[in-house]
């Protein structure tokens, strides 16, 4: 179905999947006479829970993703994020405050499979890009988050685009953000000139804590000061690169560990995906092992054995191999699950 925001009546359209008819419910709510409206966090770095954020607020955060891409009235977006989460909320609401035309799809690995016509917005998971390469190219501006987008994966956008042409005019961006910050504060291209760092929007300052974790001032979006467990560089006064959560630093023999450094360094070499946890060790406090999807494979064994890491105890000390690694329900990796699983 498509809804029209230029030319809505609720009361018109016929929302018949029950991820249709969510999307109603949340429709009603945001029409409201109520000034507020409910939000579930994925639980990816903590315990889920359910809060209420303002729509004026979430109108802010609209404004500043539709002014940063250039949409205009009349631009087509497509949803295909569950609307329980902010990432869902969000698009239903960029479409609101800027009169887009919303296609809706079921959220899918493969939510693009059935588009046929160009659109120019559409938010995904890098799950989800994985499996819609072949049809990329027909979103003018797409954003990805819920969870870091890989080296791996990088590589593969570029070498699919890169065949078509000429060579298609979108442009594809990784975000920065979270619940408490209404979906993302800031993005960093991935397509068609990868850059380093995350750009944050206008009227959002960053700083670092004595832990050199990132420090958000948003006060269109959020009263507070936003102190995450995200460690940053900071380049600029709105430029920063992510270097990984702090609580997932792994203290292997005295040597502080990025796992997340790591991984993007993996997924260069390998298609599998790769996590690196720190495993209980009498003589090194956390023992490096690299957790692989799938069935154990000694070719990427030895593709991780060759790898040039920058220093010996970043070489994993272990590998293992499961079937499946947990995840949130909006595809980030499940750490801590995975950590009881191994």
């Amino acid at each position: 179905m498509q809804i029209d925001f230029n030319n809505l009546n609720i009361n018109k359209l016929s929302f018949r999947t029950e991820f249709e008819k969510k999307i109603r419910t949340f429709l009603e709510e945001w029409f409201s006479h109520s000034g507020k409206v409910w939000v579930q966090t994925s639980g990816s770095t903590g315990t889920p829970k359910v809060f209420e954020i303002e729509k004026k607020k979430m109108i802010s955060s609209a404004v500043m993703t539709c002014h940063f891409l250039g949409l205009k009235s009349g631009d087509t977006a497509l949803i295909c994020l569950p609307v329980e989460y902010i990432s869902g909320k969000m698009m239903i609401v960029r479409s609101v405050e800027r009169k887009l035309k919303l296609m809706v799809t079921e959220p899918s690995l493969k939510p693009l499979e059935n588009l046929t016509e160009p659109v120019d917005f559409c938010a995904m998971t890098p799950l989800q890009v994985e499996n819609s390469l072949d049809q990329l190219h027909l979103v003018r501006n797409l954003i990805i988050g819920g969870a870091a987008v890989s080296e791996n994966l990088k590589t593969k956008i570029y070498s699919r685009l890169t065949t078509i042409k000429p060579l298609p005019a979108i442009k594809i961006f990784e975000t920065y953000g979270m619940s408490e910050t209404l979906s993302h504060i800031g993005l960093k291209q991935v397509f068609p000139a990868p850059e380093d760092y995350f750009t944050v929007f206008e009227n959002i300052s960053i700083s670092t804590d004595e832990r050199g974790c990132l420090r958000i001032s948003a006060p269109d979006l959020n009263a507070e000061i936003l102190q995450t467990n995200d460690l940053v560089e900071i380049k600029n006064e709105n430029q920063f690169r992510f270097l990984g959560r702090i609580d997932h630093v792994i203290n292997s023999g005295g040597a502080k560990i990025f796992p997340e450094q790591l991984e993007a360094l993996v997924k260069k070499e390998i298609p599998n995906e790769a996590v690196f946890l720190g495993k209980p060790d009498e003589s090194l406090g956390q023992k490096l092992i690299l957790v692989i999807e799938g069935k154990k494979s000694e070719a990427l064994v030895n593709k991780v054995g060759s790898i040039p890491f920058d220093k010996s105890y970043h070489k994993p000390k272990e590998i293992i191999f499961v079937e499946e690694i947990p995840r949130t329900p909006n595809g980030k990796v499940n750490r801590m699950a995975l950590r009881n699983l191994v």
